[in-house]
């Protein structure tokens, strides 16, 4: 399956300048393309600022979409600002050709940031089934948190959105292979460039990691859209040969 990376500064807490940036990336991408990855919070930047900037899920940022992923008959996922029941929410949407939505709450909110002050968090893991793939859907912070990504699923690819700052690269770099290794594995994650309202700079890092631990594509510090190809049978020929999964621990997640 080839995916799409697109690594971009973002316009702080204006949704219609970042759809009209990312609008100008995509056009770009063609037609062999079947999901394309956006950053976290890829209407805003990651903002505190949880009830000016939130939308529903009838908004324009979900409206548009749809509206790409039926033009470009492709997958688009990224995380944004939501507003439902009265709660916000961080939340990674999913967004399939035909327009069927589905999503994920970010689990692990960043204390460190505040971000538990203003936003709600989830309670249950996504995989998402597309293309014959099982995609397991993950939001920046929840990197550091292996257990609640631990493949008992068997998903085939687990996919982090990201608004991860320079100063913590290396922990970013490091676990993403971590997580690639462990789960056997694709990982691809995805992060912003640019420095942001708060003046934390971030340099990207946009990378995709094969199931035992190798770069298919290294981090990127450039804006850009990089597209990558995965091989499901490669990776279910290597799971098959080594079977590691097998062996992990049986444990369950109390939420």
């Amino acid at each position: 399956m080839k995916i799409a990376l697109i690594q971009s500064d973002l316009f702080w807490e204006n949704p219609s300048k970042n759809r009209e940036n990312f609008d100008s990336k995509i056009s770009k991408i063609d037609s062999e393309v079947k999901l394309i990855v956006l950053p976290e919070m890829f209407s805003t930047g990651f903002t505190m600022n949880a009830s000016a900037v939130a939308e529903t899920m009838d908004g324009e940022t979900i409206l548009w979409m749809k509206a790409v992923a039926k033009q470009k008959n492709t997958a688009i996922t990224g995380s944004l600002v939501i507003t439902e029941s009265g709660k916000l929410y961080n939340r990674m949407l999913f967004v399939f050709p035909s327009g069927e939505i589905q999503f994920y709450n970010k689990r692990h909110l960043f204390t460190l940031a505040g971000e538990d002050q203003f936003y709600t968090a989830g309670t249950e893991k996504v995989i998402v089934e597309y293309l014959d793939w099982k995609i397991c859907l993950q939001v920046c912070y929840d990197l550091r948190f292996p257990v609640f990504a631990r493949n008992t699923e068997n998903y085939d690819l687990i996919l982090y959105v990201a608004n991860w700052p320079k100063v913590r690269t290396n922990a970013w770099d490091a676990l993403l292979k971590a997580r690639a290794i462990e789960n056997l594995s694709y990982a691809i994650g995805v992060n912003r460039i640019g420095l942001d309202a708060n003046n934390y700079e971030h340099i990207g890092h946009s990378q995709a990691v094969d199931f035992l631990g190798n770069y298919i594509l290294e981090p990127q510090e450039i804006e850009g859209v990089f597209v990558v190809d995965l091989d499901k049978n490669k990776m279910l020929e290597t799971r098959a040969k080594l079977d590691f999964l097998s062996d992990q621990d049986a444990f369950e997640i109390k939420l």
